[in-house]
This record gives structure tokens, sequence and C-alpha cells, in this order.
């Protein structure tokens, strides 16, 4: 086992090193000019976002499929991976994460775009869409879809399933003392309740939790930054600063270089939002929307919200406190957001275990959708709820069992999930180009897509 470790944990820095970011970030970048910077219209999403299209074709609204893809993005990345990478990368890297969002908008555009535009009808009357759908129809690659497919289906287990459910075992069991087979069972009966319900089911409790959570946090973290008041602006200089000047960030911080800001800040920011990995583009397809350019404006909110907003207060709340209070270190950066977090009187813990906690378990239902689409798309409908009822089962038995092993597969099989995903992004990207002059440039967003094909057309 020790060997098998070693492998994946040697395979996943390979795939996550700078080829894989340096690919990430030039599609993120080539996006947003071949598209014309989407990202000017991020009001216009955020509008459509709380709007119902009624009369559009679709499973759940656009905000389900927001509030659900967000379920799965919004995590411990947010949190711990932000830390890390202050950690690793000095205060830069907060810079760096912040910018990758800004830029992944454009691919998680792209990716909503695309998942509207090549999704397919099923004989239950359900849209069913994503990368392998587009890789199919668009690219007439089914090969490639059938890779995409296997790999997000093998990354449900991981990333979205028995690694979330140990970190929600484990933490519930070190701070309130339940014994974590007992912590297990609840997460399992919860999912259960949800995911047995389908896509319509996870999207409805989806927009329940996921602003609740996030609003929750960010009031946690604006709370923080009132305290710290009087070094929120020189942590904001110092972040700029240090980004392309290590030397600006002195004491402790001395000795990360700019290399070292970039690659943690732009790793973790990537990570994080999921741009360009194709998950969120899944649910993206079931979503009520007129024109493939209307979701895919919604779609590129998610990114706005989980990195820009999210990470960056984070990022600050982290920076500021260290500056604010000397008994805080930044090597340790699994611990660093909770004692930034402690500083708040009697609610500070708690409230960052909470949230914790239900990022944890909202990213354990995003996933469930995401895995079950991709068998589905693999084996058809008729495993749907075989597959619900193993994911419950690895549930469990991630709640109780060490993963250091799995972390390294989770990690490895994302990065297998982007590389069909950016093919699909880069070789389609011109139609993408169209739709968005089509409907967007063109000041059409209100007109109805040609009809939606059913699934006879696709395999």
């Amino acid at each position: 086992m020790d060997a098998v470790s070693d492998f994946f944990a040697l395979l996943s820095s390979l795939l996550w090193g700078w080829p894989m970011i340096i690919l990430l970030l030039g599609t993120h970048v080539f996006l947003t000019f071949r598209l014309r910077i989407p990202q000017r219209k991020l009001l216009t999403g955020i509008r459509l976002s709380v709007q119902k299209d009624r009369e559009a074709t679709g499973d759940v609204s656009q905000f389900g499929a927001l509030a659900t893809a967000l379920a799965a993005t919004i995590g411990t990345g947010n949190i711990v991976g932000v830390a890390t990478a202050v950690a690793l990368g000095g205060p830069g890297a907060v810079l760096w994460c912040w910018l990758t969002g800004i830029f992944g908008m454009s691919t998680k555009y792209a990716e909503g775009l695309l998942a509207v535009k090549y999704r397919v009808r099923g004989s239950d009357g359900r849209m069913y869409g994503g990368p392998m759908y587009a890789l199919e129809r668009g690219l007439n690659m089914r090969w490639l879809a059938l890779v995409f497919a296997a790999f997000t289906a093998l990354a449900s287990f991981g990333i979205g399933c028995t690694v979330q459910a140990n970190s929600i075992a484990l933490l519930t069991n070190e701070t309130f003392g339940v014994p974590t087979w007992a912590v297990g069972l609840l997460v399992c009966l919860l999912t259960a309740s949800v995911i047995l319900g389908g896509v319509k089911a996870i999207a409805k409790v989806c927009t329940v939790l996921v602003p609740f959570m996030a609003v929750l946090y960010v009031l946690g973290c604006v709370t923080i930054l009132i305290m710290n008041g009087t070094y929120v602006w020189p942590a904001v200089q110092l972040i700029v600063n240090s980004a392309i000047n290590p030397s600006a960030a002195g004491g402790g911080f001395v000795g990360a270089t700019v290399m070292m800001a970039a690659r943690y800040g732009i790793a973790r920011g990537l990570f994080s939002n999921e741009s360009g990995m194709g998950s969120a583009p899944i649910v993206a397809a079931a979503a009520q929307t007129r024109n493939p350019v209307r979701q895919a404006l919604v779609s590129s909110t998610g990114t706005f919200w989980d990195t820009v907003v999210i990470c960056a207060l984070t990022g600050l709340v982290l920076v500021s406190s260290i500056l604010a209070y000397p008994d805080i270190t930044f090597a340790d950066g699994a611990a660093l957001t909770k004692m930034a977090f402690s500083k708040i009187p009697y609610i500070g813990a708690p409230l960052l275990t909470f949230g914790i906690l239900t990022f944890a378990f909202s990213t354990i239902l995003g996933w469930s959708y995401y895995g079950e689409s991709a068998v589905n798309y693999l084996e058809g409908r008729r495993i749907n709820r075989f597959y619900r009822i193993l994911f419950i089962v690895a549930l469990f038995f991630g709640s109780i069992i060490n993963l250091d092993i799995i972390w390294n597969i989770a990690d490895c099989m994302n990065a297998l999930m982007a590389i069909p995903n950016l093919v699909a992004l880069l070789l389609l990207s011109g139609i993408a180009a169209r739709e968005t002059k089509k409907y967007l440039w063109a000041g059409r967003l209100d007109d109805e897509m040609d009809d939606v094909s059913d699934d006879s057309s696709v395999h």
C-alpha cells in the first residue's frame, strides 16, 4: 500500500505541476479574449441567476443549477486550500488566486454554453449534458467522451464522497467527541434522503443550503476584518506587493519566491473554483434556459462567488490576522484559518466548524449528481439507483478509514477529468464565440434556442 500511495502521490504532483497550471490558466486567458471578455456581463449573469425562466426547457431553475454547482465547488478548498497557499507561497499567493478566478470566469462561461448547446433530452424527458456530450456531438470524439465520463465517475467517489465524509467525521469527532462511525451513519442518512430524489431534490436542497452557508461564512470573515480594521489596508498592500516582489513580505514570509506565490496561488484557485475541470457544466445542462448564453452567464457567476469573493475574503482574513496577532504563525496552513477565526470571541471556532461541515456536505450532494450523470452516460439510466446506493455506502467507509491514498487518487482523477474537457473547450471555442456573438453581443439574450435533440442522436 505504501508503494501504491507513493505512486499516486508522484502522479498527482506531476499532473498538477506547471504543465497543467499553464494549460488551465492559458485556457482561461485565451477564452477571455476569444469570447471578447464575457466577464463584462457579470451583473447580467447575477440578474439572470435569480430570475425564473419558466417558459424555457430544462429540469431545474437557473439558480438551482448554479446552487448545485456551487455546492460541489465551495468546499474545504476555500478555507484550508487558501490557508495552505498562504503558508507555502506567502501573502502574494492570494492575489494570484484572485486573478485565477477573474480569468476563470470565461472558462466557466464557455463550459456552461457548450453544456446547453449540446445537451440532449432523455427518454425520461430530462436534460442530460456536459463535456461528454460536447465531445461526442460537437467533435465526434466518443472515445474521449467515455474517458471523461469514466474519470468523472471515479472522481465522484474520491473528492466528492469519501474525502468529504472523512473530513466531516474527523472534524465532528475532534470537536464534539462523536464516534466517526456514528457520524458516518448520519451523513449516509442525510445524503440518501436527498440524492434518491434525483437532480430536482438535490437542487432544491442546494438552493437553500448554499446561500445560507456562504452568507454565514462571509459574515464571519467580515467580522474578523472589522476586528482587524487597522491591518486590512496594510494586508492588501502586502498581498499585492509580495505577489511581484517577495522581499516586500518581510519577516517570516521571506523565502517565498514570486514563482512559489504564483504556483500555489494559481493552483489553489484552479482547484477551488473547478473552472476547466468539466464538472459544473454537467448540472448546467439541466437548467431551464432559453438559450446557451443565458446559462453561460449564470455559470460564470459561480467562479466569481467562489474565488473572487470567498477565496479573496479568506485570504484577506488570514493575512490581516497574521499582521494583527503575533501569536498566529503562517507556517501551518491547516491550522491558520482556525487560529484566525478563534479570535472571534465565543462563536469564532464553532462558526468555522459549521462552515467546514456544511461546505463538505454540500460538496457531497453536488458531486453525487456529477457521478450519476457520468455513469448514466457510460451505462444508461438502468444503473442509476445502484450508483446512488454504492455512493451512500462509500460515504460510510470514507468516514471510518484512513484516506491518505484516496486524497492522491482523487487529485489524479480531477486532473484527468480536466484534460478531455479542455480539449473540448479549445476545439469548440469557435462555436462558443459564434453563439456568444449571436445572443450576447447582438443583444438577443431573450431569443429561444434551436430545439434540443433527443438522446437517440448520440452514442
